[in-house]
């Protein structure tokens, strides 16, 4: 089923008052269901995601987005058999699950809205005009597709910014309260379960076949650019992510390597090893079967999926003695759907509590002069004081 602008029925309706109301805003990328769709959101991904790392000028954008569609409607339809991504359909099961979460503790103050970097019509403009629309004026903003950091979870408070800069000059902004979740990187409940679940495919399928020490495991993780213009990227928290996970497996399994799921553009220094470099690392120190669990996406998607998928497929070219496991993402996981609506709750409860944000853009464009010398001044007394 395709949604449609006129669909945007996000949860259940609300009557009560704005003021005691927080919109839950859970972003991910959304994926083409469309094979039409692939251009525009191929273009999409280049402006907010590419542009931040390469050394692209804009014009090449809409070409460019063009030609990688042909590449993706060779992959999906004629090497995948008409492949259409899950990560849509997953994206709104978690939404659900964490809304019934989160409404069995708030009641129907809170509700939880979806909103998708690259596609129409959950964009985060249409659906934070959605948010305004039914009332709500606080909000918590939580992307939830990839456990990283401020690269790919800024792209979210990018969009959520540019939506709310659109409101006329001389009033007053309809939000009131905004709260923020980066990223669940050492969220020990997460950690946690990641470790359980290898543990427990290791007992299902490989256990009674091998040693410990002849199972590879690949964490994956969201591929980071090295040089992003100066933006951070990621690498620390899923670096991070991994070595938590790891610790709690290695001792019972020693070989276990971190595998990136790189998008291989030209130019660009990405992080190392990538999933295909680490399986043959581990086959090389003895491992005869591989796992590949992906740690650092909570959802499905086609990096997910294909890429990994197009991994084994060349690994048990040459390897074919080895036993190959690709294991699902977290997903709708009832564990992961209790522990995310956690996350969320002091947040919401500081917005509930807090006072009401008053916010007049217009006073942002006369006062510049004065803040910018204060600051300066303020800066020059502290310019020894740097906090790392």
């Amino acid at each position: 089923m395709v949604a449609t602008p006129e669909k945007l029925d996000q949860g259940s309706s609300v009557h009560s008052s704005g003021n005691d109301r927080v919109a839950v805003l859970l972003m991910g990328y959304g994926e083409v269901e469309s094979y039409e769709d692939f251009a525009n959101y191929n273009e999409q991904a280049l402006n907010l995601l590419t542009a931040k790392f390469a050394p692209v000028p804009g014009w090449i954008y809409p070409p460019l987005a063009k030609l990688l569609a042909i590449f993706d409607l060779h992959e999906w339809q004629h090497q995948h058999d008409h492949f259409i991504s899950p990560h849509n359909h997953i994206f709104e099961q978690q939404r659900v699950g964490i809304e019934q979460q989160l409404q069995a503790k708030w009641g129907d103050r809170i509700q939880v809205f979806k909103a998708f970097n690259f596609c129409k019509p959950f964009l985060p403009e249409q659906v934070l005009a959605e948010i305004q629309a039914q009332g709500f004026d606080k909000i918590l903003i939580y992307p939830l597709l990839v456990v990283d950091s401020i690269f790919t979870s800024g792209i979210a408070v990018e969009q959520v910014n540019k939506a709310l800069g659109n409101i006329p000059q001389d009033s007053e902004h309809w939000v009131k309260g905004l709260r923020y979740i980066p990223s669940f990187y050492n969220e020990p409940a997460y950690l946690d379960l990641m470790a359980k679940l290898v543990e427990e495919q290791i007992a299902k399928s490989l256990a009674h076949k091998y040693l410990p020490s002849q199972i590879g495991i690949i964490l994956t993780n969201h591929g980071c650019p090295h040089e992003a213009k100066g933006f951070t990227s990621g690498i620390d928290e899923s670096q991070a992510l991994y070595e938590l996970v790891r610790e709690r497996l290695i001792h019972r399994y020693p070989l276990i390597s971190v595998g990136w799921l790189n998008h291989q553009t030209p130019m660009i220094k990405w992080t190392q090893p990538n999933a295909e470099l680490a399986a043959k690392n581990l086959m090389d120190l003895g491992a005869k079967a591989v796992i590949f669990m992906p740690i650092g996406f909570a959802t499905e998607n086609h990096e997910t999926l294909l890429d990994v998928e197009h991994i084994i497929h060349g690994l048990r070219k040459k390897y074919s003695d080895v036993t190959y496991v690709q294991m699902p993402c977290v997903n709708e996981h009832p564990e992961f759907v209790q522990m995310a609506a956690q996350w969320a709750d002091s947040h919401i409860a500081d917005l509930l509590n807090e006072q009401a944000l008053t916010v007049n853009p217009s006073l942002a464009i006369g006062s510049l002069d004065v803040d910018n010398h204060h600051h300066h001044h303020h800066h020059d007394h502290n310019g020894h004081h740097h906090h790392h």
